[in-house]
């Protein structure tokens, strides 16, 4: 029975401001429903909460590989490494050899993710992530390659959805290679609003070998789909119908996917695109009213209708790691090589990277590799204790790729002609090209940036919200005004806690905000508590001032993203630092992370107030936020300049940065370049007292006992070694107009 009291509170006060919220919120799609309620949340819904508790974050366990993981790395991805030849991949065949595809068949590359109960390897992200990155400093079209069929695909869909039967004879053809898999999403009308796919599908009878079958008749055209043109086997979305009302009562059944062999009449595939000059299989593929039996619907008849589900579920997981782990390789790749060169490389006789200019970009390349790493680390963790992070794999995917856009940019910058002239010995020209590939794929940057970080994060974390949107839409009104009921009181002093809180913390620099016992990095734990209330707080504030229009206010919706992700992102900072067991010599990078990390969320914040349409409300908001005033500052030129010292010297914390790298061997570039790096710093004291002396001949310098014979040996190996380093590749004119080339 109804308590009274309650009652008469729902009837004059929750059903009113119901009927209101109704009449604000916008209509809620099945697949906006879908996708808010994919994956799950963690360590993003502490830091909506106002008050993260950092007792969970610690309890994460640290990501390590086992035995059988770390001797597959030192093992098949390195010998794989050594096969890959990228210029010749790239700007001679095109394409990846024919011995590599069967490389990567025969080690079982393929089936990384899938159990070994059916031939596969059964990885943890970690080990996926940990292949990947290191093969996507050799070669980009490799990583792909290997990528793609690791994540959201058909054995992904199939493990979590799939029959056992489609599970007993796909899955092991998937581990070994014998299916080469595909995912046909994207259309030529629908890129970032996948919903809005026009291929569909009618369900019908037809005879299949004289017998009756329930299936359907389905129309496609697809692109951009990686692997495409090689592919055995593509899982295919598509929407589908049932105007003849075979499977119920609906004429529109909704999203579905289902596997189709490449080979079945009517499909089409085999044409390739050139996706800025990368060379890995991605192309279009379509089909004109191909008959699908019912039972290569994923999951058979029952889960017709539910294909949207099932790709926001997946995705929230392969999301976290593909583009991340790519992007990763990227950034250690460029603060490896890059150090080194600006190391070796002198003008006016001085290394470039003691020029303050270049050390302010290697600064920005080593904060870039150390943020991008820690992110992807903590958030593979999560997923390997079981979570599929909807939000955080967001946050992580456009954060890692456009910090891989940045890291290459400033390493370009610094490499200047030797980045630019293509040919065997740059090893960073393709990595530059491709940085559109990973800015605009699995989710376009601008559209995750603007809609889905803030716009997901703010309603899937938020401990009330989601629950008083449900019960907005819930067609029964009594029941969603006894649900809106249950938790509108609770959010009302959730509401009280974090004005109090945010406001306390800002007018106390957050001095007193939660942290645990951290030494050096414990106020920095301070200042992302003190942070995430503020976003609480603002968060708070607008979503009841702005209700459904907040979705039209997408650089609103961005800025707040920015803070969420800096939040997230600082936390794997500190994390990763304590995993690592502290290491003192890698304070800089932390504190770089830290310093850039809460002035952008200052600006953040700066930038939400400045533009929000009602300036009273603004004007509120700031008193809370900045109560005295904004004091933030940039990274300091000391701070940059230690940062950038950990690359241009040999250190444990540049071997650390950029770990997990491949580094290649004899006449390999950056061997070469490493070996030049080593031999140049081990020679730092003669290269000295040559300068002192004011001499550059060697065999002068023996003469006048400034160096010994060895000495003067050793040098000169030296300087022919920076030499072979730093020259670039050069073409006699018919190489560049063959049949490969012109």
């Amino acid at each position: 029975m109804t308590n009274p009291l309650i009652a008469i509170r729902q009837a004059l006060i929750t059903g009113p401001l119901l009927n209101w919220v109704r009449g604000v919120l916008p209509p809620l799609s099945d697949t906006e429903r879908e996708a808010l309620e994919a994956g799950t949340v963690w360590w993003d819904a502490e830091l909506f909460s106002g008050k993260p508790d950092w007792a969970r974050l610690s309890a994460l366990p640290t990501n390590v590989l086992t035995e059988e993981e770390q001797a597959f790395v030192d093992g098949p991805v390195e010998e794989l490494c050594r096969m890959l030849d990228d210029w010749a991949i790239n700007f001679k065949i095109k394409k990846l050899p024919p011995e590599v595809w069967s490389f990567l068949r025969e080690k079982g590359f393929f089936g990384m993710i899938i159990p070994k109960a059916y031939g596969g390897l059964e990885f943890s992200a970690t080990a996926h992530s940990a292949v990947v990155t290191k093969i996507a400093t050799r070669s980009i079209a490799a990583a792909v390659t290997v990528m793609v069929p690791n994540s959201l695909g058909p054995g992904e869909l199939l493990l979590h959805y799939g029959t056992d039967e489609q599970k007993d004879y796909y899955l092991p053809r998937l581990a070994s290679g014998k299916e080469v898999p595909c995912f046909g999403l994207t259309s030529p009308e629908a890129g970032s609003d996948a919903a809005a796919m026009k291929d569909r599908g009618i369900v019908c009878y037809q005879d299949v070998d004289g017998k009756k079958t329930l299936g359907m008749r389905v129309t496609w055209q697809k692109r951009y789909i990686t692997l495409g043109p090689v592919s055995t086997l593509l899982g295919l979305a598509f929407k589908l119908y049932d105007p003849d009302h075979i499977l119920g009562e609906k004429d529109y059944v909704g999203i579905t996917v289902a596997l189709v062999p490449t080979d079945t009449p009517g499909v089409n595939i085999g044409r390739r695109h050139y996706p800025a000059f990368q060379v890995f299989q991605n192309g279009p593929n379509s089909g004109d009213d191909v008959f699908i039996p019912m039972d290569w619907v994923i999951g058979g008849q029952k889960q017709v209708g539910t294909g949207w589900k099932m790709l926001m579920t997946a995705l929230s997981a392969g999301r976290a790691v593909s583009l991340p782990s790519l992007s990763t390789g990227a950034a250690k790749l460029a603060a490896r090589t890059t150090g080194a060169y600006a190391r070796v490389r002198e003008q006016f006789n001085v290394p470039i990277g003691k020029f303050e200019g270049v050390q302010e970009a290697l600064a920005r390349i080593a904060g870039q590799a150390y943020l991008i790493e820690s992110g992807k680390r903590i958030t593979t963790a999560v997923i390997d204790q079981g979570g599929k992070p909807a939000v955080m794999s967001a946050i992580l995917k456009y954060h890692a790729t456009e910090g891989m856009r940045q890291a290459i940019n400033d390493a370009m910058d610094i490499h200047a002609g030797k980045g630019i002239i293509d040919g065997p010995r740059n090893y960073l020209g393709n990595a530059y090209r491709a940085i559109p590939v990973g800015i605009t794929v699995e989710g376009a940057n601008i559209l995750t940036r603007s809609l889905i970080i803030f716009g997901q994060g703010a309603i899937r974390c938020h401990p009330y919200l989601l629950k008083e949107i449900f019960a907005a839409q819930n067609p029964d009104r009594k029941q969603g005004v006894k649900d809106f009921d249950a938790v509108f009181f609770k959010h009302m002093g959730f509401q009280i806690a974090t004005f109090f809180r945010a406001f306390w913390h800002n007018l106390t620099g957050g001095r007193f905000a939660g942290s645990p016992k951290a030494g050096y990095t414990e106020k920095y734990y301070r200042q992302i508590s003190r942070y995430a209330a503020s976003l609480a707080f603002i968060s708070e504030f607008i979503l009841i001032n702005l209700g459904g229009a907040l979705k039209r206010k997408e650089m609103l919706s961005g800025r707040l993203g920015d803070i969420l992700s800096a939040l997230y992102l600082l936390s794997c900072v500190l994390k990763r630092f304590e995993d690592d067991g502290r290491p003192e010599e890698d304070l800089p990078l932390v504190k770089w992370c830290c310093v850039v990390g809460f002035y952008n969320i200052q600006e953040s914040l700066d930038q939400v107030l400045q533009n929000y349409p009602s300036r009273f409300m603004a004007f509120l908001m700031r008193l809370v936020v900045f109560p005295l005033s904004r004091h933030r500052r940039p990274a300091s030129d000391e701070l940059s300049q230690a940062c950038a010292d950990l690359l241009i010297e040999p250190s444990a914390t540049r071997d650390r940065l950029t770990s997990g790298i491949y580094l290649g061997e004899g006449k390999d570039p950056i061997a070469e370049l490493d070996r030049a790096f080593e031999r140049v710093a081990a020679a730092a004291d003669i290269q000295r007292r040559l300068k002192d002396a004011k001499m550059t001949d060697l065999d002068q310098a023996v003469k006048a006992s400034i160096l010994t014979p060895d000495e003067a040996a050793a040098l000169k190996e030296t300087r022919d070694l920076v030499k072979a380093v730093i020259d670039v590749d050069d073409f006699a004119p018919e190489e560049l107009t063959g049949p490969n080339r012109g």
